[in-house]
C-alpha cells in the first residue's frame, strides 16, 4: 500500500512542474523570441515483483531456508519531468517600425536545427532568437537585457547612432558602406541547446556560421520581431488536462490515506 503513496505522489510532483512550465509559457506568450517548454515525462524503472517462500535443502536434516521466487511482473514505481526541452518553430513576425529591432525569419532550416544571434553572454558567447536591439551609450547594439549583439567574427558591433539599415543578409549598412554582419549561428540538433531565463540559450560546443551552411536559408529583417511560437488555446487546453491529471493523482492518495486510517485504528482494535 505504501508503494502506492508514492507512486500517486510522484504523479502529482510531475503534474504540477508541468503545470508551472504551461504557466510560464502563458505568461510569455507576448515576450518577442520566446520559445515555448516542453516537458517530457518518463517513468522510474519498473521492479520486478517476487515473492519471499521456502525452500529444502538436500541434507538428512530436509532444512530449510527463505527462498525468494519470481512472480513474472513488474510494477511501476512512479513518474517524474525529465527535462524541460525549448519548441524553436518559427514564430510569426510583426512589423514594429524601429530600425533597432531585427527578426530572424526561417525560410529553409532543417526540421530539428535553429539559427539564432550570437550574443556576449556572463559565461561567453551565448544565443537568442530575440532581435529586440538597442544601443547602449557607448553606441554598441546591445539585447534588451543587456548583452552585446557579436558580428559574424566574435566582436561587438558600435554603430554610434540608429541611423543604419539592415538588408536580408545580416549585414549592416551606415552611411552608404558596410561596417558589421550581424553573427548567425546554426545549431543542427536544437535540443543540444539550453535555456538560460526567458530568451538566452547556451551549447557545449560552438555552432557553425550559419552564413556558410550549404542549403540553410534564412533572412534578418528590419523594423520587425518575431513573436513567441507559444499556442494559447492548447496551452490552456493542456494546461487543463494536467490539472485534471493531478486532481486524480490527489483522490488515489486521499483514498490510501482513508485505507491507511482503517487499519491503524480499526482494524488494530481487534
Amino acid at each position: 500500500m505504501l508503494r502506492g503513496l508514492y507512486t500517486a505522489a510522484s504523479g502529482m510532483i510531475a503534474q504540477q512542474r508541468k503545470t508551472e512550465t504551461l504557466a510560464n509559457n502563458l505568461a510569455n506568450a507576448n515576450t518577442p523570441g520566446f520559445k515555448a517548454d516542453q516537458t517530457s515525462v518518463r517513468s522510474f524503472p519498473e521492479m520486478l515483483l517476487m515473492s519471499v517462500g521456502q525452500g529444502t535443502l538436500p541434507n538428512q536434516q530436509r532444512s530449510t531456508i527463505p527462498q525468494l521466487n519470481s512472480l513474472q511482473t513488474s510494477i511501476s514505481t512512479g513518474v517524474y519531468v525529465q527535462e524541460l526541452t525549448p519548441l524553436l518553430s518559427q514564430g510569426d513576425l510583426f512589423e514594429t517600425g524601429m530600425k533597432t529591432d531585427i527578426g530572424l525569419y526561417d525560410i529553409n532550416v532543417p526540421q530539428g536545427g535553429t539559427v539564432l544571434y550570437t550574443v556576449q553572454g556572463e559565461n561567453g558567447v551565448s544565443y537568442t532568437r530575440n532581435g529586440n536591439l538597442t544601443l547602449d551609450g557607448n553606441g554598441s547594439l546591445v539585447t534588451s537585457n543587456g548583452y552585446y549583439v557579436l558580428d559574424t567574427n566574435g566582436n561587438t558591433i558600435t554603430l554610434g547612432n540608429e541611423d543604419f539599415t539592415v538588408n536580408d543578409q545580416g549585414e549592416i549598412i551606415q552611411n552608404g558602406q558596410g561596417v558589421a554582419k550581424l553573427g548567425v549561428a546554426y545549431a543542427a540538433d536544437a535540443s543540444t541547446l539550453r535555456k538560460i531565463g526567458t530568451d538566452l540559450y547556451e551549447s557545449d560546443g560552438q555552432l557553425q556560421n550559419a552564413y556558410n551552411v550549404e542549403g540553410l536559408q534564412f533572412q534578418t529583417v528590419q523594423g520587425f520581431l518575431e513573436n513567441s511560437n507559444v499556442n494559447e488555446s492548447q496551452t490552456m487546453t493542456d494546461m487543463m488536462t494536467a490539472y485534471r491529471s493531478f486532481e486524480a493523482n490527489q483522490k488515489l492518495l486521499q483514498a490510501y490515506d482513508k485505507s491507511l486510517d482503517k487499519a491503524v485504528n480499526e482494524i488494530g482494535r481487534l
